[in-house]
């Protein structure tokens, strides 16, 4: 059946032809816009994985420039070299002295005192020496402090062995407390063999402490100078002692 008035007859094959290219173009559209969708995604995905791979290699990539440089944080890693003892009957080692001064300060929003408790050390190369710093927290809260480390010149660092340093962790001060932080080093005795310091006399040991982000643990957390409160008790009233009888 058909509507009144109205005639029903085919469509011509110009119409069909053109309908099915528009039909084509749409599609052909919608699948572009699909690829390429799905190479945004890829591409992102590909650029994530990739960064996540550079930052995973730049961990052991600064631990060896540590290694090289001597300078740099050691975030509690034992990459310190093992002690070799110089040879006794070289003066070219035993009979070569060296000026060891040392620098000591803060950085960033650390409210401690940090300095080096003696300036310059004597000292041969292989020969062990023991120095201290101090360090003070001037705040009314606990703190945790990360130190940084620097050999000057910096190509001497190589040659600067730490057998012991407070370098090697994080330090937790209370509030006001004062602590002494030793470094037990010596100097490889293969630094008198370098020719590029033959007219080195003197190198220094400098460190710079910053607040750590790390949580304060929680036995510490409340221990806040500001929360303290006076005692109500009155201390206990001693009478005189009773003379002994004669």
């Amino acid at each position: 059946a058909r509507c009144a008035g109205v005639s029903a007859r085919a469509p011509s094959p110009a119409a069909f032809q053109a309908a099915r290219s528009f039909a084509v173009r749409i599609q052909t559209t919608v699948n572009k816009k699909r690829d390429m969708r799905r190479r945004t995604a890829w591409n992102a995905a590909g650029f994530g994985f990739t960064m996540l791979g550079i930052c995973w290699a730049m961990i052991p990539l600064y631990e060896m420039y540590c290694q090289s440089s001597g300078s740099g944080q050691t975030g509690g890693l034992d990459i310190h070299k093992d002690y070799g003892p110089p040879p006794s009957d070289d003066p070219k080692v035993s009979e070569r002295y060296i000026r060891l001064e040392f620098a000591g300060t803060t950085g960033g929003d650390l409210k401690w005192k940090f300095f080096p408790e003696q300036k310059r050390l004597l000292l041969a190369p292989g020969e062990t020496a023991l120095a201290f710093y101090k360090a003070i927290n001037e705040t009314d809260r606990p703190v945790i402090g990360m130190s940084v480390y620097h050999v000057i010149p910096p190509e001497a660092g190589i040659y600067f062995n730490k057998i012991q340093c407070f370098c090697f962790e994080e330090q937790l001060l209370n509030p006001r407390e004062e602590v002494d932080m030793p470094v037990f080093f010596f100097i490889d005795p293969e630094f008198a063999y370098d020719p590029r310091f033959d007219q080195v006399e003197q190198i220094t040991l400098s460190y710079v402490f910053f607040e750590s982000d790390s949580k304060v643990p929680d036995e510490y957390a409340n221990l806040n100078l500001t929360q303290a409160k006076r005692s109500e008790l009155a201390p206990p009233v001693l009478g005189a002692p009773i003379p002994a009888q004669a």
